[in-house]
């Protein structure tokens, strides 16, 4: 079998916030950016990654789901607790000071995990949590 990631997604709040926090924080690039009634995905991925792509999109625009569930969904996400990313970098103290310093929540500084990793944990604009780890 050959199966890759081609997106994932996490749900934003507000697409504009958002989108400045991994186009300019992240550096991500741009991929897409479309509305639908007043909605707006926004796919944005790694520069020189072109098959892997993160989709900010609305958190509860299914047709499907109940007032009571999207408001479980917004609660969750102000708690940080909905959704979350694991990212990899080969320089992990630049990045957390460059995440740091753009103003991203920040849940745990460069640690070196008991499992052998060394991370760092940060919440993006919309509450998703977002933990980055130091590539081998």
């Amino acid at each position: 079998m050959d199966i890759t990631i081609q997106a994932s997604f996490l749900p934003h709040d507000d697409p504009d916030v958002s989108l400045a926090f991994y186009r300019d924080v992240l550096g991500f690039e741009v991929r897409s950016d479309v509305g639908y009634e007043g909605m707006r995905w926004i796919t944005v991925g790694p520069a020189g990654q072109p098959g892997t792509s993160v989709v900010l999109q609305p958190p509860a625009a299914d047709p499907g789901i109940t007032d009571d569930e999207r408001g479980t969904i917004a609660a969750m996400m102000a708690k940080g607790t909905y959704a979350g990313i694991l990212l990899a970098t080969t320089d992990l103290d630049g990045t957390f000071e460059r995440v740091r310093d753009g103003g991203a929540e920040i849940v745990q500084e460069p640690t070196e995990q008991l499992y052998g990793v060394r991370d760092c944990a940060i919440r993006d604009p919309a509450g998703n949590m977002i933990r980055i780890s130091e590539a081998q």
